[in-house]
């Protein structure tokens, strides 16, 4: 009788280990064909359950000029995933009785202004991490994005007062980088360590994240790193890495699977690391994962959810049943990454990808949900993939039709003279546009950003497009010239060519006076 039972027990284990390898067989082959559908040179992804790491691999290459291999050891700039990090460090400091989240951010940052003075004197920490500045999605971005503006810091903090809202102060989510690096600026003050020190030494090395950096630059091995990569002219190519550490706060973090894992594991152990040491206390961990900020939840949604926002650093919602889902998404020029958890599942996914196509992580994280929520037979990979498709043709037409339309307009004696329209052109927190001839062509550049300089095409006798010479930016715009009635032009506007420009081009915001 002993026998027969350990006979059965050891079928059964050997059939659950199969199940489990058939299971892990599937997520390998459905991450093998997100690469090929979304054209993703390397993916890394990682499955924390009940305090176990039980997926964590890496597919594809992490630079398609070496081939070498991504794993779950390849570091990625986790990029917006960083803020979670940074209102974890400003809820330590309440903990410690130095702020508190509703403090006002003049009581440590005296010369910050926004535009209107109401809101200046109004405005707190709270308001900082939470995307109601009424500010617009992206607004002040072109400070530091693309890499290798001159902006510091202290730029960022005392220009914010020439950005006009888009919205009503606390009423509407408009998602806002310059913000948390205002909230970077406020840790440092506070705490008289830069945020880069604080967040490795006060939570990366007590949670375990032993293979990560604050920032970029401070990665001194490389050798297992993934290169940028974007879809350019039609071909995925490599590009160079693109983050400036002045927005740090808002996006600077390298990490990888398993120490994105580790961080999970740490979140769900309510803030308590393996040893045992709580990091924060549980009223202010419990804060963090409070809706601040809605958002709507569409009709129908995928998710049955009832609500979705912003809480201090996450996005939360509500998933299949009322489970809480906190979140979050990131994204550079060349890579994005999605990191989720199922706090009552004990449930935890993180997705990093080497190349910028947002619907690849949606669709294996999605898969891996749904696998533990219930769902069935819902072919992400099926409909992300069509929706690529349409999204790819769109922007490309609408592109192609501009560029048509460039050629038509090529000599036309509709169009200004130079006289009419070369010059300087400033926005008050951008700085200068410079707008060239050399007796054949048009170029424009930005004074302070250095990447920003590309051709300037006409497009019809008042708007031009700025063909910025760096085509992995994906991010060409209108320029539409306001003349006065002398045919000089005095002024101008920005508005992207097509809707696939990263919204960090925030080019729309610009409001440029002539002033030579």
């Amino acid at each position: 009788m002993i026998i027969k039972r350990f006979l059965a027990l050891l079928l059964c284990i050997v059939s659950l280990s199969l199940s489990a390898q058939i299971e892990a067989e599937k997520l390998d082959k459905l991450i093998q064909e997100t690469l090929t559908t979304f054209d993703v040179p390397g993916i890394s992804v990682g499955i924390l359950k009940d305090n176990q790491i039980i997926y964590s691999r890496g597919f594809g290459v992490r630079s398609l000029e070496t081939k070498k291999k991504m794993n779950a050891e390849t570091k990625v700039g986790v990029a917006s995933n960083s803020k979670g990090f940074t209102c974890f460090a400003l809820a330590m400091l309440i903990d410690e009785g130095k702020l508190n989240w509703d403090d006002k951010v003049r009581k440590y940052i005296p010369e910050f202004q926004l535009h209107d003075p109401y809101i200046t004197e109004a405005f707190t920490i709270r308001d900082l991490v939470t995307h109601r500045s009424g500010l617009g999605l992206g607004s002040g971005d072109l400070m530091f994005f693309p890499e290798g503006s001159d902006f510091t810091i202290q730029d960022i903090i005392d220009n914010q007062k020439y950005i006009k809202p888009q919205s009503q102060f606390r009423t509407d989510f408009r998602y806002n980088n310059n913000m948390y690096i205002v909230a970077g600026e406020v840790l440092k003050r506070v705490s008289g360590m830069s945020w880069e020190d604080f967040i490795e030494t006060r939570i990366m090395r007590p949670v375990g994240m032993v293979n990560s950096k604050a920032s970029y630059n401070r990665v001194t091995d490389k050798s297992n790193i993934i290169e940028a990569h974007t879809r350019t002219e039609g071909k995925v190519i490599q590009i160079p890495h693109d983050w400036s550490p002045t927005a740090n706060a808002a996006g600077g973090i390298v990490s990888n699977v398993r120490d994105m894992l580790t961080w999970a594991q740490f979140l769900m152990n309510d803030a308590v690391t393996v040893d045992g040491t709580r990091l924060l206390s549980s009223e202010q961990f419990h804060e963090l994962w409070q809706l601040q900020t809605p958002l709507k939840v569409r009709k129908g949604d995928w998710y049955d959810s009832n609500f979705r926002g912003y809480g201090l650093g996450w996005f939360l919602t509500d998933v299949k049943g009322g489970h809480k889902q906190v979140y979050h998404t990131g994204g550079l020029l060349g890579t994005v990454t999605q990191f989720t958890m199922i706090p009552d599942l004990n449930l935890a996914i993180v997705v990093l990808t080497n190349q910028m196509n947002g619907r690849a992580f949606n669709t294996i994280t999605n898969t891996i949900k749904d696998a533990y929520l219930g769902y069935e037979n819902r072919d992400w990979l099926k409909n992300y993939g069509s929706s690529h498709v349409r999204n790819l043709k769109y922007n490309d037409s609408i592109k192609a039709s501009v560029f048509a339309q460039v050629d038509k307009m090529n000599g036309s004696k509709l169009l200004p003279q130079p006289k009419q329209i070369v010059g300087t052109y400033k926005d008050a927190w951008f700085g200068n546009i410079i707008i060239s001839h050399d007796g054949k062509n048009y170029t424009i550049k930005s004074e302070r950003s250095s990447q920003l300089v590309g051709e300037l095409l006409p497009y019809s006798p008042t708007t031009y497009v700025a063909k910025w010479n760096n085509r992995s930016f994906d991010a060409d715009v209108f320029v539409n010239f306001t003349f006065d009635k002398d045919g000089k032009a005095q002024s101008a506007t920005m508005k992207f060519v097509a809707p696939i420009t990263d919204f960090s081009f925030d080019f729309e915001d610009l409001e440029l006076k002539r002033i030579d």
